[in-house]
């Protein structure tokens, strides 16, 4: 219960064959960056079919969504650009900020998902400013639970006229696409709001390798053209396109809709199994779900118990959180069965605090 891949895709016969298929046909190494001679036919594939599933007009693919967050941050950040981010942002996010050398009185931090600290945040920003982002995480990947895009989005639009670029909200949905939604669309389509930018991953609900983002046209023009991490190192390889397109083409079926359905049905089983036995979470609609145990030695124990009947978790205990925030965080797939979250509820009875 300790796995990204929240939609069981990894080993999906169609995932397999696909990108082996396309290595046998292209090889598997592109043998250059994407603008000298490194794009293959099936990069751009990808690029218009994730596009198309989060429902922006272009995309632009990288590595992994952590040279994606990077990327974005040195083709939009200028000393016009002011940058606001949830307390609780990826490492990612943190870190493309820095790379891209944004100043400390050009960005902020709000209070985590509270929409009145973040809009009192933007009514102060210096009125020299030409562009303010507003970045943060879809889903919180250390608690489950999601951004209010409906709420980030209003304070965005009420604050748009006061900057020459207007206000930009960012995700990054990286947990949220193919686990969260009615569709598998992600926090997007939880919260019914369309932020402005969409980055994400393949290497979670998808099972593959990657990253991408998703916006504008001029927006992704731009970073073909700036962002250094899409233009100096080379791309994915063909076989993990190919195993992208294919997974995204199954999320977007019949299938896809009976895994994700089976994944909703695992985390309603398992947060109601906790509830019952009178133990502490934090709602939220993703396979991610955090047990708080509040205690760094109760924590420990607990993991060695969960690992000796065969449950693999990860605790989260002092100095990684302050102390009285310990967590053990479980995570859903599809691929679970109710006996394997019953045998995870039995076990979790069975511990002697």
């Amino acid at each position: 219960m300790n796995s990204n891949s929240y939609l069981s895709l990894s080993n999906h016969p169609a995932l397999v064959e696909a990108a082996d298929e396309a290595t046998r046909m292209f090889g598997v190494g592109p043998g250059a960056v994407r603008f000298i001679d490194g794009t293959f036919s099936l990069h751009v594939a990808l690029e218009e079919r994730i596009a198309g599933f989060v429902g922006k007009p272009a995309a632009k693919i990288f590595n992994s969504a952590y040279t994606a967050n990077c990327g974005f941050a040195l083709t939009i950040s200028n000393k016009q650009t002011y940058w606001i981010g949830d307390q609780l942002n990826h490492n990612s996010i943190i870190r493309a900020m820095r790379i891209a050398n944004v100043p400390s009185p050009q960005r902020g931090i709000y209070e985590h998902n509270n929409v009145e600290a973040l809009k009192r945040y933007v009514e102060a920003i210096p009125g020299e400013m030409e562009r303010v982002v507003i970045i943060f995480d879809g889903v919180f990947s250390m608690r489950g639970d999601c951004a209010p895009i409906d709420e980030i989005q209003r304070i965005a639009r009420l604050s748009d006229r006061r900057f020459k670029d207007g206000v930009i909200t960012v995700v990054d949905d990286s947990h949220g696409i193919g686990a969260c939604g009615e569709t598998g669309r992600g926090t997007a389509e939880y919260t019914g709001t369309q932020p402005d930018v969409i980055i994400g991953t393949f290497g979670k609900a998808f099972g593959v390798n990657g990253g991408f983002i998703a916006g504008s046209l001029a927006l992704v023009e731009a970073v073909r053209q700036k962002a250094d991490t899409y233009i100096y190192t080379n791309p994915l390889g063909v076989g993990d396109c190919a195993a992208a397109i294919q997974a995204i083409e199954i999320c977007d079926s019949p299938e896809g809709r009976t895994r994700l359905r089976h994944l909703k049905e695992n985390i309603q089983r398992f947060r109601q199994g906790i509830a019952s036995l009178g133990l502490e979470s934090i709602p939220g609609p993703h396979p991610i779900v955090p047990l708080l145990v509040r205690d760094t030695a109760k924590t420990h124990r607990l993991v060695q118990h969960l690992f000796e009947r065969g449950i693999l978790v990860v605790g989260l205990a002092y100095p990684v959180v302050p102390r009285g925030d310990e967590t053990i965080r479980f995570q859903l797939n599809a691929a679970h069965t109710r006996v394997d979250i019953d045998e995870a509820l039995e076990a979790l009875a069975a511990f002697k605090a």
